[in-house]
C-alpha cells in the first residue's frame, strides 16, 4: 500500500474466489462424495495438514492448515483424499480462461482465486456487479462448481467482500462504504493476519478496523515494521496496488512434512540437502538464481522459525546453496525441539548469468545444478 491519503475510488476491482475448490473438484467428479465431509491433504494416520475441505467439514470445524490428525478428531466420519494438483490445475486453467475473455487485467493468486480490473469494460456489461454474475454464472456452466465474487474499489475491500456470503456468493463495497465496512471489520478478518499477528493486536487492544485507525502510521511502523504501513492505510479502506497480470516470482522454495518428528540435526541437515536439490532444479528450469537462501523449520508444536542469508552476489549454484544450509539451521531451536517440517527457499532472484550456466565436461545438469 502507498502513503497517499488520495484513494482512486473510480477503479472498480473483482475478486473470484472459487468455494473450497479441491474438494468441490472432487465431490464434482465423485458424485458418492457429494454431501459427505471431504478433506483434501495429508491422510489422518501420517503427517500431514488440510489442504482444503467440504463445506459439510467445515461444520465440524474442520479448516485449512489444520493438522489430519486434529480434522480426524473432530470429524471422524469425513472422507479424506491426497491432492491431485494435475487435476486442480487443468480445471484452473479452464476458470482463469473464462476470466480473461473479459480482460487480460487478471492477476492469479493461486489455482482457485484471482483479482481482476475491470475498470475499462464494466460499463459494457451494465455495472462491475453485473459482469460478477455473468462470470459466476460462465463458471458453473463450464465447471459445475461454484464461485463467489468480491466487488470494491481496491483489491483489499474486494477480497474480503468475496468471503462475506460464501459459498456462491457475491458482496458490494462501494466506496462510499469503505471505511465503514472496514471500522467494523474484526482484526482477523484483515488479509494477512493470522493466529500470531492477531494475538499481538489483542495486546494492543485492537479488534476491529475502528481499533486499529486509532494507531498511527509510526507506532504501528514501529511494531509491525513494513507491515506496519499496510495496517495504517488498510484501517482507512485504502489500497493503491494495481491488479498485475504477470506479478513478478519472489522467492523458489520447497519444504517436507515428515511423518516422524526429527530430533537429530544431522539427519535434518541430509533432509535439508535434499530440499536444496529441489530447489536448485526449479532454479534451473527456470534459468534464475537469488541471492537470499532461507531456511524454514516448524517444531512440533507447529511453532515455527526462518533464518535467512542474504549474499553480495547471486549463488553460484548447488554447492553454494548447501554450504549455508548448517549455518541457517543451527540458529534455529532445531537442536532442543523436535522438527516436523523443513523448508528452503530463495529469493531476491535474478536471471542465471550465462558463466552460471556452463558446466564441466562431467557434469551433465544444467544450469543452476552444478554438481
Amino acid at each position: 500500500m502507498q502513503s497517499s491519503d488520495a484513494e482512486p475510488q473510480q477503479r472498480k476491482i473483482v475478486h473470484v474466489d472459487m468455494d473450497a475448490f479441491y474438494a468441490a473438484v472432487e465431490q464434482r467428479d465423485k458424485p458418492s462424495l457429494r454431501g459427505k465431509p471431504v478433506v483434501v491433504g495429508g491422510l489422518p494416520n501420517r503427517r500431514g495438514v488440510v489442504s482444503t475441505c467440504s463445506y459439510e467439514a467445515r461444520r465440524y470445524g474442520v479448516h485449512s492448515a489444520m493438522p489430519s490428525t486434529r480434522a480426524f478428531a473432530l470429524c471422524p466420519k469425513a472422507v479424506f483424499i491426497r491432492p491431485n494438483f494435475a487435476l486442480y490445475r487443468q480445471v484452473s486453467s479452464q476458470i482463469f480462461a473464462i476470466l480473461r475473455t473479459c480482460t487480460e487485467l487478471v492477476e492469479t493468486l493461486s489455482l482457485d482465486e484471482a483479482y481482476m480490473d475491470v475498470t475499462e469494460i464494466a460499463a459494457k456489461h451494465g455495472s462491475a456487479t453485473a459482469l460478477a454474475v455473468e462470470l459466476k454464472k460462465r463458471i458453473r456452466e463450464k465447471t459445475g462448481l461454484t464461485a463467489s465474487a468480491g466487488i470494491s474499489y481496491n483489491k483489499f475491500l474486494a477480497k474480503i467482500a468475496s468471503d462475506v456470503n460464501k459459498p456462491d456468493g457475491l458482496f458490494v463495497v462501494k466506496p462510499s462504504e469503505g471505511e465503514r465496512f472496514v471500522a467494523a471489520l474484526e482484526i482477523r478478518k484483515f488479509h494477512g493476519i493470522g493466529p500470531v499477528t492477531e494475538k499481538r493486536m489483542h495486546d494492543l487492544d485492537v479488534y476491529t478496523g475502528a481499533d486499529l485507525k486509532r494507531l498511527s502510521l509510526q507506532r504501528l511502523s514501529e511494531i509491525f515494521g513494513k507491515a506496519g504501513s499496510y495496517y495504517y492505510y488498510a484501517a482507512r479502506g485504502m489500497d493503491h496496488r494495481p491488479v498485475e497480470p504477470n506479478p513478478p516470482r519472489k522467492s523458489v522454495g520447497a519444504e517436507n512434512t515428515f511423518e516422524h518428528d526429527l530430533h537429530d540435526p544431522k539427519l535434518m541437515l541430509n533432509h535439508l540437502n535434499a530440499i536444496a536439490v529441489k530447489v536448485a532444479r526449479m532454479l534451473a528450469a527456470r534459468k534464475i538464481s537469488g541471492r537470499t537462501v532461507t531456511v524454514k523449520v516448524k517444531y512440533a508444536d507447529f511453532t515455527q522459525a526462518t533464518r535467512s542469508r542474504t549474499l553480495l552476489h547471486a549463488l553460484s549454484g548447488l554447492n553454494q546453496l548447501r554450504s549455508l544450509l548448517p549455518e541457517l539451521l543451527s540458529k534455529t531451536d532445531a537442536a532442543a525441539k523436535p522438527v516436523r517440517l523443513l523448508g528452503v527457499s530463495v529469493s531476491k532472484l535474478c536471471s542465471s548469468k550465462p558463466e552460471e550456466e556452463k558446466t564441466s565436461a562431467q557434469d551433465r545438469q544444467p544450469g543452476f545444478l552444478d554438481e
